[in-house]
């Protein structure tokens, strides 16, 4: 699958705890069914969402396994493996690629901040090591710097460096990077709000929060932004839009799961120093659920 690519939606998946905390195998196996079936497009395992920074290495490549698993083929399977150190995130990379993973996904280095010509160096180097393709993730709100454009656009000349994940915000950027990327280059959104501009505007797709929960309908409305339909696309987010903001009332995953739990999927368990959803913000995640369909009243 080197050259496949990326476009629609793909979901940063939970990872599923039993209440003892360790990975819920069986909930993990029928959650990517769900998904899949559901008609998200491509899965992501191990990112921030799936909480991949509280798990040892021999779970983040159980999760993994298991996701490759459960998606037989029938969709790309895009593992995080991200670290600040770039020895680890290559090791990490290779552990993830041997689990089976299509391709991977590599946020900017956290914490120590490397100039633009550090996050080239990390990332190609991290190209380089690996057989499957990476996708660039710019997320500065967790790791304190953003990834310019021409920074982007300089890494999408590296053959092994296939999308970026776009969670700027900055939809000027964006687009930048959409109006000067090789053509086999996919941009899509990091930010669920934004899924119908970044698509408006030529991008590929969202890896999306929101469809944890609501899957169907965010693969709708990539579909229906890739058909050019973007009156019924805009329908659909309106649709979606309570939930997409109740997903953000506290910190990514603490919503989400709280939702999958109101829903019966999977256990409302995070790890430390996550914490299940504050009681305050319980009525406004449900009432979300109810006016998108997720839930009955």
């Amino acid at each position: 699958m080197k050259s496949q690519r990326l476009s629609g939606c793909g979901t940063a998946l939970v990872t599923p705890f039993s209440k003892s905390g360790e990975i819920d195998e069986r909930s993990l196996r029928a959650f990517v069914d769900w998904q899949i079936t559901s008609g998200v497009h491509f899965v992501v395992p191990c990112g921030s969402t799936g909480e991949a920074a509280t798990m040892t290495t021999a779970e983040h490549r159980r999760v993994v396994e298991i996701t490759v698993e459960q998606t037989a083929g029938r969709v790309p399977v895009v593992a995080g493996a991200a670290s600040n150190d770039t020895k680890k995130a290559i090791a990490l990379s290779i552990e993830m690629e041997s689990a089976g993973a299509t391709h991977l996904l590599h946020a900017s280095p956290m914490y120590n901040k490397p100039p633009q010509r550090g996050i080239v160096a990390h990332f190609r180097a991290i190209a380089d090591a690996v057989r499957i393709p990476i996708v660039v993730y710019n997320v500065p709100g967790r790791t304190a710097s953003n990834i310019e454009a021409a920074t982007t656009l300089e890494l999408a000349e590296h053959e092994n460096i296939l999308a970026v994940k776009e969670a700027s915000g900055n939809l000027a950027q964006i687009g930048e990077i959409i109006r000067h990327r090789p053509a086999r280059f996919s941009v899509l959104s990091g930010d669920d709000p934004l899924t119908l501009q970044v698509m408006a505007d030529g991008g590929d797709g969202i890896i999306s929060v929101t469809s944890n929960v609501t899957p169907r309908l965010v693969a709708q409305l990539t579909d229906l932004c890739a058909a050019g339909d973007f009156g019924a696309a805009r329908a659909i987010n309106h649709q979606l839009a309570e939930w997409t903001g109740a997903a953000f009332v506290e910190s990514n995953p603490i919503p989400a799961k709280a939702a999958l739990a109101m829903m019966g999927r999977i256990a409302n368990v995070l790890r430390l120093p996550l914490v299940p959803l504050a009681e305050k913000y319980e009525p406004t995640v449900r009432a979300a659920l109810i006016s998108v369909g997720a839930l009955t009243a």
